[in-house]
């Protein structure tokens, strides 16, 4: 790869990072019958197409850039910014796995989809061991249990939380993302690397 072709390439990975941290920073929207604090953002669409397109390293590295820039305006003493880490680095390296066995449609929809079943679990556990324990330091675990409760009354316990609150925010966010990202991949990236190896 040429200089010009690197910093072709770096340019690219710089507006993948801009486009996720202003995503992430547009206002986030809850969703029906999920705790009000679980809010989605599409901030994880760059990131998934600058890892299929570059690589597992560099869609960790926009991930990297963007969880930085929003410790800025974090609520969460960057508690939150490291869980969001964690799950898309899993994302990106099970995805990354799967599709590069075989690079066709099929392979970018199953990648797709274990990435989507990978973050179920280390949602669930980031929220657990990083989330929870952070928040419980600010309010009453039972105040955290009783907001959940007035939109779901399933979940009535921290346990509960996570089946019923963290597991289906995660797999609608999984999917939202990865149906946008196979939608809009593959003319992307022939566009972007075209002008890469020019």
């Amino acid at each position: 790869m040429q200089l010009n072709s690197k910093t072709r390439k770096l340019t690219y990975l710089a507006m993948f990072a801009a486009i996720s941290s202003v995503l992430m920073y547009i206002p986030e929207f809850p969703l029906p019958f999920l705790p009000p604090f679980l809010k989605l953002d599409l901030s994880g669409i760059p990131i998934l197409l600058a890892a299929f397109m570059f690589g597992p390293l560099e869609g960790i590295t926009v991930t990297l850039i963007k969880d930085i820039a929003h410790l800025f305006g974090s609520t969460s003493g960057g508690v939150g910014e490291l869980s969001d880490f964690i799950i898309y680095t899993s994302f990106i390296l099970v995805a990354f796995l799967v599709y590069r066995t075989k690079k066709t449609k099929k392979a970018a929809v199953l990648a797709c989809a274990a990435g989507t079943a990978t973050i179920l679990i280390t949602g669930s556990l980031s929220n657990k061991y990083l989330i929870i324990p952070f928040y419980e330091k600010i309010m009453p675990i039972d105040a955290i249990i009783q907001a959940c409760k007035a939109v779901n009354p399933y979940i009535d316990s921290i346990n509960a939380y996570i089946l019923f609150g963290v597991v289906p925010f995660n797999f609608i966010k999984g999917t939202i993302i990865s149906v946008v990202t196979l939608l809009v991949y593959k003319r992307l990236s022939v566009l972007i690397k075209g002008r890469i190896a020019a």
